[in-house]
């Protein structure tokens, strides 16, 4: 962990959950060596992870949360953590898909931030189960139209699958499946609720699973977009292993052990916000 003083809340509030679920817990007076900062900072950025279910603060320091595998949190209560890591990867992978491609965007809030970058790509035809990530392709259209219903030259052809809505607004069960079996994309983009060798990449909603093996399958390629959070986490239900994985585009808090681990593992590492993340070409 840096000692740098001049660090961001957010980036300092990072470091410190990655050393909580790195070593199984930190005490404050560890904190404040490491990061330079005051007794009261790090006691403010323990209330703040806490406050965001990220840590339970103990005696002295804080531990990892343990929640049930099948424990699934609303897209709300995601939409607000680690926003600029979110931010960063995005950016790095939007630059994945070519103009006039067939993609396709699963659900989740890394997704949702993916569609946001991917406004400006020209003639994308995008398939997604989130209801959310289909929002904000409609309401640029309607924006970029001025509130007429003449579609913006370039803008992307949407299609929205059917399905059963899941806490984190996506459509999944046997209509969403049946849809996405009968497609075939050039990229897929899936954020995940985590990652690990072991397991792969899970989900704690059993039906999502089924959904996004049927995405996984229908693509070409698949870029997994998920912050440094994601690795070691293990929902109930896995539904894709990591050599299914071409692209894994993470941000910088990603650990040197898991970034070791990832190295002999078969997918491309991008590291967003690092050089040659593509996003400064």
């Amino acid at each position: 962990m840096s000692d740098n003083q001049n660090l961001l809340a957010e980036q300092r509030r990072a470091l410190i959950l990655d050393e909580v679920r790195r070593r199984g817990g930190v005490r404050v007076n560890e904190l404040t060596r490491r990061l330079n900062v005051s007794d009261m900072t790090v006691r403010r950025d323990l209330d703040a992870l806490a406050r965001q279910g990220m840590v339970e603060k103990v005696h002295g320091g804080a531990v990892p949360v343990s929640e049930p595998s099948s424990h699934e949190p609303g897209f709300e209560a995601k939409s607000g953590l680690e926003l600029s890591a979110k931010e960063d990867i995005a950016k790095a992978a939007a630059r994945m898909a070519a103009p006039g491609g067939a993609i396709a965007l699963a659900g989740g809030t890394t997704a949702f931030a993916l569609a946001q970058q991917l406004l400006e790509v020209p003639d994308l035809t995008v398939v997604t189960n989130s209801v959310r990530v289909a929002d904000v392709f409609y309401n640029a259209q309607r924006a970029a139209a001025g509130g007429s219903q003449s579609p913006r030259a370039g803008a992307a052809t949407v299609v929205l699958t059917g399905g059963v809505r899941t806490p984190s607004d996506t459509l999944v069960g046997p209509v969403a499946d049946a849809a996405i079996r009968s497609l075939h994309f050039d990229v897929l983009f899936l954020g995940v609720h985590g990652i690990s060798v072991e397991a792969g990449l899970s989900t704690p909603n059993l039906a999502e699973a089924e959904t996004n093996r049927h995405f996984v399958r229908s693509a070409r390629r698949v870029v997994v977009v998920a912050d440094h959070t994601k690795w070691g986490t293990v929902g109930l239900s896995s539904f894709a292993t990591l050599e299914d994985v071409d692209v894994l585009v993470t941000d910088r808090g990603l650990s040197a052990q898991a970034r070791t681990e990832i190295a002999e593992l078969p997918p491309e590492l991008v590291v967003a916000g690092e050089p040659g993340d593509g996003t400064d070409l």
